[in-house]
């Protein structure tokens, strides 16, 4: 691979490339991992991304954390702060819940200090002042001067091994502090993290080992680790001040944290490799000599460069550096996560916290399935075929544990975060799309027993009385509803493509409960009593969190669109296509009062609010009811103004992938409204190019021409060379190869894909 100049600045929160390579090759230099790790606004939610480095789909994210006890933002890293607490080996991105930060080093100098301090009282503790100038990132690297200490931090990793490389200066009082009581902040997070056990041993004057089981988010996470130096310690110092070199375990709270000493010349460079394992420390070993046997660290920063790039090049896109920064950045950000949580042998924590081996080596988890159904996974079957057969595997584990599929789960362990249970359209658009490598008939047994199973969130008893889920007997019961029917609806094609007709015939007349809360006379989906009455009183604009309320993180005006399977008969119960559309106009400009929103929403266009899931569909719904350029119009509002490359880049959690997958699909001028459908609404490009090398080794084409922020809308399409109308394509039209062209003005053609052939269809396979 050729090397290229690369010179970033950070400028206002942004970093600005200075490039020397043409577009095509190379493509690591556009990603900026800053992007989404603080906004500008401190009051408001920008991505909770971390910077550091971490190989695709891998165990081991090792980053550092500017808070010592972190809960928000969950990924440890907030790009406002000032301070740096030190390294973590795992963290997780763009989720609104922190957890993980397993395994802290933070080196440093003077005298030993084994508590982090204050972040406003300078050497009160371990923590060290840092500067964005001195401060860089990229794909497999993260570097940063620790400024009390005069210490240069350089990070990189494998799947399973972090590498640190740390340059100190002449000092005989030199450290490296371990500390195994870093977790996000006890008194403030309802998940009650504990430090259960833990212990750090000393094996030799290079290595230690250790393990910390902890419960938080995850009830019970074990994590093994085996640590090798690259020169010598001289002592070590416990929390307890006890000075040792020889074993010494560490089990009680209060002593989770020692410092390793070294005497070292100026500019001395001292190597740590830190190996994981849920496992055993056994198989932290294992780990570390399978993927890193010897200290080179800029052959295992350039190795897990290569892998970026690699997976980087299945999409080509075209168009402004700052858009290819944010596409760029997004594909990096959707394939950090799902995780394989195997080690090296294939060994696993299972769901129900026994060990379990993956005879191809590979168990996914952190899954946050209510995000990343509804863009991410379908993104991943078109450029991740084997990793999206791989994360359905790993899934039906937990319904051979559990007797159903995950909600979300993380480091294999079901946590009950969100609603409804979208591994269901996930193993659903998998097997209508043929992606090779899952057993379908079991795919359905679990498919099938997680619709029919009660459990936390899914009371199905109370679903099949009512036709609804009443809210007195579970909160947040509208968006339960709506979303339970389109569960129900991807549960019957999957049933109708394996001739299961009597299935098929039971779960599309749930499919339909939706209907059941609808209320004609204020034109919204309303919760019921299962007395049958309408919950009182009623404001459309009130919001709802993660319970005491009928809607899950929105209000009744974002979940009033929520009918993916259906929308021609949303259309209907909204009294036709004008009625909806005006409707529609309405929610996307009657704003907010003071006291209307609360911390899930932001990126708002009216009551559109783009930092949450449940709005990232209904800008295409225009399409369906044909209007297609208010959806144009929209659509790049969305992505002109609600996306940038600086640190406060989303308007959101980025959600594992999801809001950076909405921008994959919708920059290339389509998206899955109904994931499980195999149809694409058209919405409003704005790239110049994109080529999708696809899994069955053909390649799909979009170009764009007059593409700017000011020509959004479409003036014309051709599919393969020949004028298309439609404001949709499928999964056939993808799949054959080809290329779809677009031409774009400043002012609507509302001639184009308004007749009524062209809306999209309400499904597309053929089974």
């Amino acid at each position: 691979m050729k090397k290229t100049l690369l010179a970033a600045l950070m400028l206002s929160g942004q970093l600005l490339f200075a490039q020397t390579s043409k577009p095509g090759g190379n493509l690591i230099q556009y990603v900026n991992p800053f992007i989404g790790t603080g906004a500008v606004d401190t009051n408001s939610l920008s991505g909770s991304n971390f910077p550091g480095p971490t190989t695709p789909f891998a165990f081991v994210q090792l980053s550092p954390d500017t808070r010592d006890a972190p809960d928000d933002p969950a990924s440890g890293y907030d790009y406002n702060d000032k301070t740096i607490v030190g390294f973590s080996h795992t963290h997780l991105s763009g989720t609104g819940v922190a957890d993980l930060f397993d395994v802290l080093l933070m080196p440093t100098t003077g005298t030993i200090k084994l508590d982090p301090g204050k972040p406003e009282v300078k050497r009160s503790g371990y923590r060290s002042a840092f500067s964005h100038q001195q401060e860089t990132a990229k794909p497999g690297y993260y570097q940063v001067k620790l400024q009390d200490y005069d210490i240069n931090a350089e990070l990189t990793s494998t799947s399973h091994v972090g590498l640190h490389r740390y340059t100190f200066p002449k000092s005989d009082s030199s450290h490296i502090i371990i500390d195994l009581n870093h977790s996000l902040d006890k008194k403030r997070s309802y998940w009650q993290c504990h430090i259960i056990g833990a212990e750090i041993r000393v094996v030799n004057n290079t290595t230690i080992e250790g393990y910390r089981i902890i419960t938080g988010w995850a009830k019970l996470r074990k994590i093994y680790f085996h640590a090798e130096f690259s020169k010598p310690f001289t002592s070590t110092v416990l929390a307890s001040g006890r000075k040792t070199i020889e074993n010494m375990p560490v089990i009680n709270g209060t002593s989770l944290r020692a410092a390793l000493n070294f005497n070292t010349t100026d500019n001395e460079q001292i190597l740590v490799k830190v190996a994981l394992s849920p496992v055993s420390v056994q198989n932290a070993r294992l780990n570390m000599q399978a993927e890193l046997a010897g200290w080179d660290f800029d052959q295992v920063s350039k190795q897990s460069a290569n892998q970026w790039e690699t997976e980087l090049e299945k999409i080509k896109v075209d168009g402004t550096l700052q858009q290819k920064q944010i596409f760029y950045t997004g594909l990096y950000h959707a394939f950090t996560q799902p995780n394989n949580v195997a080690d090296v042998n294939g060994d696993y924590q299972a769901s129900d916290l026994t060990i379990g081996n993956a005879p191809d080596k590979a168990h996914y988890s952190t899954f946050s399935l209510w995000d990343t159904y509804r863009a991410a996974h379908p993104l991943y079957t078109f450029i991740q075929p084997e990793k999206t057969a791989a994360f359905i595997n790993s899934m039906i584990r937990q319904y051979d544990t559990y007797g159903y599929l995950p909600i979300w789960q993380l480091w294999g362990d079901e946590n009950y975060c969100m609603i409804g249970n979208h591994a269901i359209p996930v193993i659903t658009d998998a097997i209508l799309k043929g992606i090779p490598g899952i057993d379908i008939e079991k795919a359905y047994a679990a498919v099938k027993a997680s619709s029919t199973t009660d459990h936390p969130g899914s009371p199905f008893s109370a679903w099949e009385k009512y036709g609804y889920i009443p809210e007195d007997i579970e909160s947040q019961s509208v968006s339960i509803t709506v979303e339970m029917a389109y569960d129900d609806w991807c549960v019957a094609q999957l049933a109708k493509k394996l001739g299961k007709n009597d299935d098929y015939e039971h779960f599309m007349k749930r499919s339909a409960f939706y209907k059941n809360l609808y209320n004609p006379k204020t034109g919204f989906f309303q919760a019921k009593n299962k007395d049958g009455k309408w919950v009182t009183p009623f404001n459309p604009l009130d919001y709802g969190g993660n319970g005491g309320s009928p809607y899950t993180e929105a209000n009744a005006w974002q979940y009033s669109w929520y009918v993916p399977q259906n929308v021609p008969d949303l259309i209907r119960l909204m009294g036709g296509d004008k009625s909806f559309s005006a409707k529609l106009d309405t929610f996307f400009t009657l704003a907010n009062k003071p006291g209307d929103v609360n911390g899930n929403a932001s990126g708002f266009i009216g009551q559109y609010a783009h930092g949450n899931e449940p709005s990232h569909h209904i800008a295409y719904l225009y399409d369906y009811a044909g209007q297609p350029w208010k959806t144009q119009f929209y659509i790049a509002k969305v992505l002109n103004e609600l996306y940038n490359n600086s640190s406060s880049g989303y308007q959101g959690n980025e959600d594992c992938g999801q809001m950076s997958s909405w921008y994959t699909f919708s920059a290339m001028g389509f998206y899955p409204v109904n994931p499980a459908s195999g149809v694409y609404a058209i919405g409003s490009p704005i790239l110049k190019d994109a080529v999708m090398q696809l899994s069955n080794g053909k390649i799909f084409s979009v170009t764009v021409k007059n593409s700017s922020p000011a020509n959004c809308y479409i003036q014309s399409v051709k599919l393969n060379g020949v004028a298309y109308n439609k404001t949709y394509i499928t999964q056939e039209d993808i799949m054959n190869g080809g290329k779809l062209d677009f031409i774009m003005g400043a002012k609507p053609n509302k001639s184009w894909g308004t007749k009524p052939d062209d809306v999209p269809a309400m499904w597309g396979y053929k089974n």
